[in-house]
């Protein structure tokens, strides 16, 4: 079951929420009228998404956004931000908070909010838990399909980026480029694809002042354009993430738009493709031009948050081959792993190769103040921060939500491994069976 805090007092938000939730029951939703009551809910509950009321008086969402800031490893992503009208809502983007998926009035949210909630309960991979991702798999491909409505656009993007942020994949700087590069190539395949709105059209549209999601929502409404969508297609690896995008329009001269330079497209609009051009890698175009596809480089073996109970800790750096410590050897600190790979030794022989993704080294020991299990020695340049088993104990006293929450990843983590086990010895039950015959 997925969670979903809904800090409101607006009977209309909380309704949608709710109906939401009985279309779509792998979600359930807890609502809260009150600021304390709804930071003590994220704290311990860990919910994957946070509906954020901006109109209900008494919800300081101010305060809920700062306590999720607070320890952006603990908290991440997954927040809906509902508004009064178009003006705070472009307040708040403009805030550019890369928690945020959407950023909507009451009433469109009232109307998107089930469709929202529909591509979550699709997309359910993307719904990050901490410490679950070296379980999940080296590789990930799918794809979306969304109509030509801003909303959904701006949804899957954010929703995306966010995954491969919080999955270690990008950095920060990767995230706001990547962010938009999508957004730019999306919203070509939507206006200038699908809608056939041509740069001239948009150039005197918004030379009048007019709002390009205005033109947008009179444009889809032709029966011309009203059944074509943007396909939305990737392939997540270890080192590297594919994407590719694709139109129902008619295409372009993709040639000549690529071979402009800067200066010459910087007019009021008309960037997209040269500013993608320079942010991502292997960009290009099908003969017809309504299919791009590009490829980014991911981070390898590095973090880009570190809990907030341990930022009062140093990080240690370790060289090629340093021991960090010896099988059988009485101690039981706790290490968090920033960078590097971990080779981890039983009786000299080698048994697993730790990365940040696995998160810590030595917790069976620090949890059943035991001996070391095994030698786990540097592979290359690392770093890590020792946490010594007195001091984290008592952060876990005056943080007890994050003891609930360790707790919580090493069930989900043994759980895995057990069905993990289970299928393994099924196999080998197998194969036993079929040598005896």
């Amino acid at each position: 079951m997925k969670k979903i805090v809904t800090a409101s007092q607006n009977p209309d938000v909380i309704k949608a929420v709710q109906d939401a939730c009985k279309q779509y029951n792998t979600f359930a939703t807890s609502v809260y009228g009150d600021t304390d009551a709804t930071i003590s809910f994220i704290n311990f509950e860990i919910p994957e998404i946070k509906v954020l009321d901006y109109t209900s008086s008494e919800i300081d969402c101010k305060k809920i956004l700062d306590a999720i800031h607070g320890d952006s490893w603990l908290h991440y992503g997954g927040i809906i931000a509902v508004c009064q009208n178009s003006k705070q809502v472009h307040e708040i983007e403009e805030q550019k908070d890369e928690n945020i998926l959407a950023v909507l009035t009451v009433s469109d949210f009232k109307v998107h909010c089930a469709r929202l909630l529909k591509i979550l309960h699709q997309n359910q991979q993307f719904l990050f838990t901490r410490g679950m991702q070296d379980i999940l798999g080296g590789r990930e491909e799918g794809h979306f399909i969304c109509d030509n409505d801003p909303v959904d656009i701006k949804f899957y993007t954010n929703f995306l980026i966010s995954y491969l942020y919080n999955t270690n994949r990008i950095s920060s700087d990767d995230r706001s480029s990547l962010q938009m590069t999508l957004m730019e190539l999306l919203m070509n395949a939507v206006e200038h694809g699908n809608l056939e709105i041509s740069y001239d059209e948009k150039t005197k549209w918004l030379m009048n002042g007019g709002d390009m999601m205005q033109l947008i929502a009179e444009r889809k409404k032709d029966p011309k354009y009203r059944r074509r969508s943007v396909r939305i297609s990737y392939v997540i690896q270890n080192n590297s993430s594919a994407f590719r995008i694709e139109d129902d329009g008619d295409g372009f001269d993709w040639r000549a738009m690529l071979a402009k330079k800067d200066e010459e497209n910087d007019g009021t609009h008309g960037r997209g493709i040269s500013l993608s051009k320079s942010l991502v890698k292997k960009l290009k175009y099908n003969e017809k031009g309504n299919q791009v596809t590009f490829t980014i480089a991911n981070k390898i073996n590095s973090v880009n948050t570190i809990p907030g109970i341990m930022n009062t800790f140093d990080i240690i750096e370790y060289k090629d081959r340093d021991i960090v410590c010896h099988q059988d050897e009485m101690s039981n600190d706790l290490f968090f792993i920033v960078s590097g790979q971990f080779a981890v030794y039983v009786n000299r022989h080698l048994a697993t190769v730790l990365t940040p993704n696995d998160m810590f080294i030595g917790e069976m020991a620090f949890l059943l103040n035991d001996r070391r299990t095994a030698t786990v020695m540097a592979v290359g340049n690392c770093k890590l921060i020792k946490v010594p088993k007195t001091a984290f104990l008592s952060l876990i006293r005056k943080n007890p939500h994050y003891g609930i929450f360790l707790s919580k990843m090493l069930a989900q983590r043994l759980v895995i491994q057990a069905q993990n086990a289970y299928i393994v010895q099924q196999k080998l039950d197998e194969l036993q069976t079929l040598f005896k015959k």
